[in-house]
């Protein structure tokens, strides 16, 4: 059997799952499109604005995780490859003084090409070795940034970082990063959508069988892996330009862990649910400001109920809801 057909036949395997962009997850996004769109023009609070564009990095950060874990591997370092992207394009656009489209394209094609180096290896573990190795090779890119001082400020960092001309006011820079987010979020969307989705999706549920069927499961997992890595580099970029300002700790194994809770919390299985997961997480915080003392301990109570309850993560509290809904209505 030849490739084509292997990845036919296996990507049956995934039809049935959450991968693909249905109508309501389509609906859902339009509707928060609009709202996003909207929040700038109804509200004249700048705080709101600020946490809706942080919101919107995360969210591109957390989705790029997504798609490693959709081939079947979790990453305890992707923070790194963010940190990687923020500073080749701060260096490109401050210390070049390049244009900052290219100091963009810097800030993905770098941690994508040390993606590419190191994929093909690290790809080859599986399970807790590769938790383990990805976790190691995190560090080593903050402790490198933390050691090279001459170019990175080590970990002083770099400040006054410029934001792209024309986007200095907090409202423009938020319809940037939701521009560039959302179409980064639905060229994510169509690849998960895609045969090529179907095909991380029978990777992912079964990785010898995909073999034995003549899918070459290495350059699927590599090619994945990068295209992930060099999206993990723009949204370390769009951080950069928003905080206008990076050091080593900022894209640290704390950073990983939280990208990797947001796709745990929403849902392994959709886009959708990675998405779900980062609102849940931006907003939670912000409502429990009153209770300074007591934060952490109720934001912990909570998420240890939410993933108690609904062990598939967020996304399946609406296809409970369908489910119930459709019982009721055949009754």
């Amino acid at each position: 059997m030849n490739e084509r057909a292997g990845a036919a036949v296996l990507g049956r395997l995934g039809q049935d799952g959450p991968g693909a962009m249905r109508r309501p997850a389509v609906l859902l996004g339009v509707l928060v499109l609009a709202a996003l769109v909207l929040l700038p023009l109804v509200m004249s609070s700048l705080f709101l604005v600020s946490v809706a564009t942080g919101m919107l990095i995360t969210a591109l950060a957390a989705a790029s995780l997504h798609l490693v874990i959709r081939t079947g591997h979790v990453s305890l370092g992707h923070a790194g490859f963010m940190g990687v992207g923020a500073y080749a394009a701060t260096l490109t656009q401050t210390v070049l003084h390049w244009p900052v489209v290219v100091a963009a394209l810097a800030g993905f094609v770098a941690p994508a090409l040390l993606g590419l180096a190191v994929g093909p290896f690290v790809l080859r573990l599986t399970g807790k070795y590769f938790v383990l190795v990805t976790f190691l090779f995190g560090e080593i890119i903050r402790l490198g940034l933390v050691n090279w001082q001459s170019l990175t400020g080590g970990a002083n960092g770099i400040f006054q970082i410029p934001a792209p001309p024309g986007f200095g006011s907090p409202v423009a820079f938020f319809f940037l990063v939701l521009g560039v987010v959302t179409l980064l979020l639905v060229g994510i969307g169509r690849i998960l959508g895609s045969e090529i989705g179907r095909a991380m999706d029978s990777v992912r549920q079964s990785e010898r069988l995909a073999q034995c069927s003549g899918m070459p499961v290495l350059k699927i997992k590599v090619a994945v892996f990068v295209l992930s890595c060099g999206l993990a580099g723009l949204a370390g970029v769009l951080q950069a330009w928003f905080v206008h300002f990076i050091d080593p700790g900022s894209f640290s194994t704390v950073q990983s862990l939280n990208l990797l809770v947001i796709n745990v919390l929403g849902g392994l299985q959709s886009l959708t649910g990675t998405l779900i997961g980062t609102t849940f997480l931006a907003v939670l915080p912000e409502l429990l400001r009153s209770y300074v003392e007591l934060q952490h301990v109720i934001f912990g109570i909570v998420l240890i109920t939410v993933m108690a309850v609904l062990p598939g993560g967020l996304a399946e509290a609406g296809a409970r809801i369908r489910g119930l809904v459709a019982r009721r209505l055949t009754r």
